[in-house]
């Protein structure tokens, strides 16, 4: 039996042993996608390192969804850990500009033949990297994009979490040039100690790339300073070739650092490295912005990350008067970070995700103990 496009329906004659009735199979890509029978005509949209992503309809409400298959979640503790924090803040996060969770699933009956799972999302249509290489964007579009990446922001550090890969391929826009913010496989807190390569090279905070490790959320602030430069010239601010060139072309536009900046950095190489550097001059950003205050930039793209501006105050700033709207700058409830830290065998890492992606009464260990788990959504 067949439902909608593409989609067959597990039945009785069908039935796998390791399947859940009311499921269907659909073949995307060479790939086999089993999924509820309300979501028809999955069209692959994209894919990376740690999973791929579906578009589908939703045929009880009518609309349509993106669905992400994880890529061997369960391959390695790591890999569960990394699926499991990934659930936990989609989980988490209930905000116009971040994307969250609308469902989650696993067409698998019993903990030892949990192989996948299935994060359902919604569907914006593009991601502005796309939409930059198909139209060069007016400056209100500019500013309505980079208020709503602030207010998305301020929600997420509000939790105590850095996302940490901000780019444009990473911001999701629809055709009412609504945007939300995605990805946070490497999302973590924010007082965590960190490594060093975690961005996108030309969307790099120059703290990451000289390894000062205890970074605050101010990183994503540069992500964004970097990203605002983007859309308004339609080419990267700082393309560097490599990590030590991408900090010389950084340090064209922000100039030489100060002694000051220099004597924060953790790392005696990072510090050797920068006092050898030839002396620069900053540049004047009006001239490489003719058309736009700079103001914004400049207080985004400040080489010492404790003078940055934060999200909250970037909102403040009279270039996003014209958009701003306070009620809706809302801040989240805190996240907690301590499952995620927690470093667990595989197979409680899966009873764990088991719990989160079933769909009846969800049982889990942590440690010695069983808990029942009520409905994840």
């Amino acid at each position: 039996m067949r439902l909608g496009s593409g989609c067959a329906v597990i039945g009785s004659s069908k039935m796998s042993s390791r399947t859940r009735p009311g499921y269907c199979r659909q073949d995307v890509n060479k790939t086999t996608w089993e999924v509820p029978e309300r979501y028809r005509d999955l069209k692959q949209v994209g894919t990376g390192a740690y999973g791929t992503v579906c578009s589908a309809v939703d045929f009880r409400t009518g609309t349509k969804v993106a669905i992400k298959k994880l890529h061997r979640p369960f391959q390695s503790e790591l890999f569960a850990k990394r699926a499991y924090r990934e659930l936990r803040l989609l989980k988490h996060m209930k905000h116009e500009n971040v994307i969250g969770l609308v469902d989650v699933f696993t067409a698998d009956l019993s903990l030892d033949r949990f192989h996948d799972f299935y994060l359902v999302m919604p569907f914006m249509g593009t991601d502005l990297g796309k939409l930059m290489k198909l139209q060069q964007l007016s400056e209100d579009k500019v500013q309505f994009l980079v208020y709503q990446m602030l207010k998305g922001l301020k929600y997420i550090h509000s939790a105590g979490i850095i996302h940490r890969d901000l780019k444009p391929g990473n911001l999701a826009v629809n055709q009412e040039c609504e945007l939300k913010i995605l990805d946070f496989g490497l999302a973590r807190q924010a007082d965590s100690e960190m490594t060093g390569y975690v961005v996108t090279r030309w969307y790099r905070a120059p703290e990451v790339i000289l390894s000062w490790m205890h970074y605050t959320q101010t990183v994503d602030i540069w992500s964004v300073g970097c990203i605002m430069a983007e859309m308004l010239s339609g080419k990267p601010l700082f393309k560097g070739n490599d990590h030590l060139d991408q900090l010389t072309e950084i340090m064209k536009v922000t100039g030489t650092p100060t002694q000051e900046f220099i004597t924060k950095l953790q790392s005696q190489d990072a510090k050797n490295y920068v006092k050898s550097l030839p002396k620069v001059q900053k540049k004047d950003l009006q001239a490489l912005f003719s058309t736009v205050n700079p103001q914004v930039i400049e207080r985004m793209l400040l080489l010492d990350p404790e003078s940055r501006v934060t999200a909250a105050a970037a909102l403040a700033l009279p270039y996003f008067s014209e958009f701003r709207e306070p009620e809706e700058e809302t801040e989240a409830q805190p996240y907690d970070h301590s499952v995620d830290n927690s470093d667990l065998p595989l197979e409680q890492w899966k009873r764990k995700e088991e719990g989160k992606a079933g769909t009846e009464p969800r049982v889990y260990s942590l440690g010695s103990k069983w808990k029942i788990m009520e409905t994840a959504l």
